[in-house]
């Protein structure tokens, strides 16, 4: 199994249950780890044989900025599902962290998704 990798991708939305977190946009950071096979790009050097990982960045962006979500954990969970359906991906691992929910400190989540390959 191999792993292609997002890390860092700031997303400015509207999300949390507060008032004014339904009227202030916030960032949401996500790191998405994605598992593939990447020996048949590699042997091709054929884009259209791995995961395109600009055209997943590009999705993301696009949803989380309208989702308007008022549980990071269901962002997660609508990420997660875009990724696997849209993008045949088998397994995948996301951490989303909401930087300013608490002062001081980052807040967030990490889900795992799919079936890892290798692993029963």
């Amino acid at each position: 199994m191999d792993i292609i990798f997002l890390r860092g991708l700031r997303i400015e939305t509207v999300i949390g249950l507060y008032d004014w977190e339904r009227k202030t946009k916030q960032a949401v950071i996500l790191d998405l780890e994605m598992a593939t096979d990447i020996r048949p790009a590699a042997a091709s050097d054929d884009i259209a044989h791995t995961v395109d990982y600009k055209a997943v960045s590009r999705r993301l962006i696009s949803f989380v900025e309208t989702s308007g979500c008022l549980l990071v954990e269901t962002l997660a969970e609508r990420i997660a599902g875009i990724v696997i359906e849209e993008f045949g991906v088998p397994w995948l691992r996301l951490t989303l962290n909401k930087r300013g929910a608490i002062q001081g400190c980052d807040v967030g989540l990490v889900i795992e998704r799919g079936h890892k390959p290798g692993h029963a």
